[in-house]
């Protein structure tokens, strides 16, 4: 990872499965130029990896905050991750 690259792994809680979230999320991190994945978790939270420059992953949480249209967000956990990702920004399977 580069100076200026960061990694971090992102869980949202609250309304945010069945909103279009982690569309949204994709939409979002690859208009941003960000590497990783999303997927929802049976616990009922999405999760988030995201790599790339420290501007853009801090955007992306900032966004994740607020959320997708018709989610509700009520906490955004944020942790660092060794950030081993493909390129791209894709969605995973639940777990």
């Amino acid at each position: 990872m580069t100076e200026d690259r960061i990694a971090r792994r992102i869980r949202i809680f609250g309304r945010v499965q069945g909103v279009w979230f982690r569309g949204w999320t994709i939409g979002e991190a690859t208009a941003l130029g960000l590497d990783g994945w999303v997927r929802n978790r049976n616990d009922g939270s999405v999760e988030a990896v995201a790599v790339g420059p420290a501007a853009a992953v801090e955007m992306l949480i900032s966004r994740c905050h607020i959320g997708s249209p018709a989610s509700r967000v009520d906490r955004v956990e944020v942790e660092e991750t060794p950030g081993i990702v493909a390129r791209g920004f894709i969605q995973k399977k639940m777990v």
